[in-house]
Formats: C-alpha cells, sequence, structure tokens
C-alpha cells in the first residue's frame, strides 16, 4: 500500500510517500481502506517535533509511529474475529492520535477506539475531518464548564479548532464573539456567532463586554492582553503552552490565587464523543469547514499550506 512515512523529525520536505506493507488486524481490531484524512496542527506537531515534549510520546530521537494522520473516513475491508460491532463494507470516521495512520492507504483501528460509522449523506471527504479540530474545542468547553446564557470570546474563529467552537457554543446556548480577519467576517457569521470582530480593524479588547470565557483557538494572545475583559471568576484557555510554558504555570498560579484564571486542559476523545459530533453533523448543527484538498502524493505541500497559518478550517488528505 501506498503510505506517507517520516523517518526523522524536521520539516515537510521529511514526508515522502512510500509502498508499505498492508497492516493486518488482531482479533479486537478493524483494517480501515481510508479514502479521506486531513493534515492539522497535531500532525504538524509530531512531525516536526518543534515542542520537544511532544518527543517523550512519538520518541525521544526519531518518530515511533512513521505515518501520521489521526483522523480519517474510510470503509472497513476486513475485521478481527471478535468485532462485533463493524463489518466489511461499513463506512466509518473516526480519530486516533495514540498511533495514528490515517496518511496510507489502509489503517488499523480497535472496535472500542474512537470509531463510528458515517452519516449515511456524507461523502468520505465531507466525513474526515469531523473529529480533530472539534475534540479539542468540545474538550475546552467543557472544562470551561460552559452554559446556556453564558458570554464567550472566540480567537481565531477559522481554523480547524475555532469554527468548531463557534458552533458547539451556539449549540451549548451560549453567546459568542468571534475573532477574524475581514475576508472571513461574513464566513463566520454564517456559523452562527452573534457578534464578528474584525481584528484588522478593530482591537477585541476594545469593549465594554465582559466575558464569561475567552478561548484562544489559535495561540495568538494571551491571558494579560484578555484579562481586561474577563468577568471577575472569567477563564481564558489557549490552545497553546505559551510562552516558555506560560500557560500551564498561569493554570497553577491562578488556581492558587482565585478570581480569573487560565485552564489547560488535556484533550481527549471518546467514541461516545464522536457519536455526539456525529448526532450534531446529522442534524445540522456542526460542519467542519474545508479549505482545500490535495491527493496523498502532494502531502508535503499540504504540509506547507497548513504550517502557513493561512488555512480556513480543515485541509483534506484524499488518499483513495
Amino acid at each position: 500500500m501506498k503510505a506517507a512515512i517520516h523517518t526523522r523529525y524536521g520539516p515537510p520536505e521529511v514526508v515522502s510517500v512510500r509502498d508499505v506493507p498492508v497492516p493486518q488486524p488482531k482479533d479486537d481490531e478493524i483494517l480501515v481502506r481510508v479514502h479521506a484524512a486531513t493534515v492539522n496542527r497535531t500532525d504538524c506537531g509530531f512531525r516536526s517535533a518543534e515542542y520537544v515534549i511532544s518527543r517523550f510520546f512519538s520518541g525521544l530521537l526519531r518518530p515511533k509511529q512513521q505515518t501520521l494522520g489521526n483522523e480519517f473516513a474510510g470503509e472497513v475491508a476486513t475485521v478481527g474475529k471478535q468485532v462485533t460491532g463493524f463489518k466489511p463494507g461499513d463506512r466509518v470516521f473516526g480519530y486516533n492520535d495514540a498511533r495514528f495512520g490515517a496518511h496510507a492507504q489502509y489503517m488499523i483501528m480497535r472496535q472500542d477506539d474512537p470509531v463510528v460509522h458515517m452519516p449515511e449523506h456524507l461523502t468520505y471527504q465531507d466525513a474526515a475531518p469531523i473529529c480533530e479540530g472539534a475534540h479539542y474545542a468540545l474538550c475546552d468547553i467543557r472544562a470551561a464548564k460552559v452554559s446556556a446564557g453564558q458570554h464567550v470570546l472566540v480567537y481565531g474563529a477559522t481554523g480547524a479548532i475555532g469554527s468548531a467552537a463557534v458552533q458547539l457554543l451556539k449549540e451549548a446556548g451560549a453567546w459568542v464573539t468571534a475573532v477574524c480577519a475581514t475576508p472571513h467576517v461574513e464566513l463566520i457569521k454564517g456559523l452562527g456567532a452573534d457578534e464578528v470582530v474584525d481584528y484588522t480593524r478593530q482591537d477585541y479588547t476594545a469593549t465594554d463586554l465582559r466575558y464569561d470565557w475567552v478561548f484562544d483557538a489559535v495561540g495568538k494572545t494571551s491571558f494579560s492582553k484578555c484579562k481586561p475583559v474577563l468577568k471577575p471568576m472569567g477563564i481564558y484557555i489557549s490552545t497553546e503552552l505559551g510562552t516558555y510554558g506560560s500557560n500551564i504555570w498561569l493554570a497553577l498560579l491562578t488556581l492558587l490565587f482565585g478570581g480569573k484564571k487560565v485552564l489547560f486542559p488535556l484533550p481527549s476523545i471518546s467514541k461516545d464523543d464522536v457519536l455526539y459530533l456525529r448526532s450534531l453533523v446529522e442534524h445540522e448543527k456542526f460542519k467542519p469547514l474545508i479549505d482545500r484538498c490535495y491527493p496523498l502524493h502532494e502531502i508535503v505541500e499540504a504540509y506547507r499550506y497548513v504550517e502557513s497559518r493561512q488555512k480556513v478550517g480543515n485541509v483534506v488528505v484524499v488518499v483513495d
């Protein structure tokens, strides 16, 4: 089978498409023929090892998982003899940031992993980007304990995480202010944002509004910048570590002193989470944005585009 392989950490050019053996499922596993996947920030981070801490999960000197790709949509090819929830021919989608493997024609998933049947009306390319950005947003929304009527500011509303957050927050009943650049104002309004701030024309902190939660979905602002617009018990969450890991330390310090605080929840995803996201998609309450698609043999270009930080929503890789 064809697979995108990287045997060392580095820039996009360390990835190349090669022929490798098709993996064989164990008794409790399914073999998925991948039709579409994505290239996202998680893939980029593990490939580059820009954050040294990632090497404790991916390998100190060289990557243990040489084929990345954490979210996918495809067709069940074969199943292990203990598998009861899937059969060959089932259309499925899901997420795997423990073993990765979606940047290939075939990948392995355990039947209890975050993998479920696809909504009937979706194409593989539509289903592939459901999980990555949305599960990060969902994890942080739960950590902030957002409830109906609360005011939330989403900074970086055009990314995979930010665009998902706007939609999931509206589903939770929050009043959402979204921050983005001029070309995308109407797009983000269409996702349901109550107010859209164009950061190229207006300082998003120059407002009389006070927020229960500020969500920095791209890691480009800071607690100190957002603190004035937080309510007395308001919460700041960023998807990035911050300068010198400051968001981790601030999460510990602000917990001690009370008042406005920083949270830095560790992301997780379960099969139930994927079922929840599927339900939202089926009821047209969530739709992941897709910027562009690349064939697998152009995956290096896909990485370059994602790392240019110009993408709107998700970048899909058409595998088969």
